[in-house]
């Protein structure tokens, strides 16, 4: 009788453990997953491209062309990428990874064929390359993002959250099935009233003209984020840059380029606060990416993406890159001669870290295999 009674105690308990801490030798606690919308591979592994330099297409700021040149060349391509983007490479190329770069046998490709945004924000987020999807237009994913599938949890339920510029992603999350806290586009938070940041940013939204009708300053939607993490300290994080693929679409180099490394310091805020607080110190993986690539060969490639457009140097666009930091990865640096890593791997390899098994909420496709190398 007492032996049958322990046997059912012991079933009793092992239903109440989270099912992600059965055979987890993870660290990680928290993820934060990060997007530069656009960010062409080249300027993250060479930095500036100076073929734009003096080009008076390309470049709005003509009176201070000058400085920019001076601001961001350098001869040595190390020292010039660290001029761009000096998180990236001063802190997780030192304690993490970065993959993409082509020209050390380091692949990252989309595997969707459209190129696009939303193809690609929902190839990372779901895992899957929907066939459904093949544009940027406004309809609902019929798929759930792994955020959704987090949420569903009982530990995560409240503990996600997804900010971004551009105004597509509530359709890109699904937000009226998700449950997910999101703040996109133009809209206000309407929380934390309390809070002067927020109130700062709602305000100024109303006050400063924006150059697009879809996607607002990406100043905007870090302030909100980071006011929520300091806040609410949720579990998963969402935050989506927009600016880098807009000031392309402009032709505006100079911009592009700017944007790039103002966003590098806004990651660089957010990690620096992670690592300095006692819950996510030490428990909390990184992982940065771009939804696409862009044309490369000509200059006027630069300002396009997508299967619609004719581009010299073709597939290009295909390629994206990652950038991953946390106490599961292994300190390897810049990724060299390694095998392809594609982007409906992150889905699947970011829940592995958490110590889940991901499955994609589609009933015929699969999500990517996980990428090991990103995991101890």
């Amino acid at each position: 009788m007492i032996r049958l009674f322990f046997q059912h105690f012991l079933i009793i308990i092992l239903f109440s453990i989270p099912v992600n801490s059965l055979n987890a030798k993870e660290k990680t606690e928290n993820i934060i997953l990060i997007t530069l919308d656009g960010m062409r591979w080249q300027e993250v592994f060479q930095g500036v491209d100076n073929r734009y330099f003096d080009q008076s297409d390309y470049i709005v700021y003509k009176k201070t062309h000058d400085q920019f040149k001076e601001k961001y060349w350098r001869d040595d391509v190390n020292e010039r990428r660290k001029v761009l983007f000096p998180f990236l490479w001063n802190v997780i190329a030192k304690e993490g990874q970065i993959y993409g770069n082509r020209e050390k046998g380091s692949n990252a490709n989309m595997t969707n064929e459209i190129h696009y945004s939303y193809p690609g924000y929902s190839e990372i987020l779901t895992g899957v390359a929907e066939p459904t999807i093949v544009n940027n237009d406004e309809i609902l994913n019929p798929n759930w993002t792994f955020f959704e599938w987090m949420e569903k949890k009982q530990n995560y339920k409240g503990k996600t959250a997804a900010f971004a510029s551009w105004d597509v992603f509530p359709y890109i999350f699904n937000v009226g099935r998700s449950d997910i806290f999101t703040n996109f586009g133009f809209e206000k938070m309407d929380i934390l009233p309390d809070n002067e940041n927020i109130q700062t940013v709602n305000k100024i939204q109303d006050d400063i003209p924006i150059p697009w009708d879809s996607v607002r300053f990406d100043f905007y939607t870090f302030t909100y984020a980071f006011e929520y993490l300091k806040e609410k300290r949720p579990k998963a994080l969402f935050i989506s840059f927009g600016e880098t693929d807009d000031f392309a679409h402009d032709g505006q180099y100079d911009r592009y380029i700017n944007s790039a490394q103002k966003t590098d310091e806004f990651i660089s805020r957010i990690w620096n606060w992670v690592q300095n607080d006692p819950e996510y110190k030490d428990k909390t993986t990184l992982l940065i990416t771009t939804d696409h690539g862009r044309g490369y060969v000509e200059l006027e490639d630069w300002k396009s993406h997508g299967n619609m457009w004719e581009f010299s140097d073709d597939k290009t666009d295909q390629a994206i890159w990652m950038a991953v930091i946390g106490p599961d990865t292994p300190a390897l640096g810049e990724m060299k001669n390694t095998p392809d890593v594609k982007q409906n791997q992150i889905a699947k390899t970011l829940m592995k870290i958490l110590g889940f098994d991901y499955k994609s909420s589609n009933e015929t496709l699969k999500a990517g295999k996980v990428i090991k190398t990103m995991i101890k």
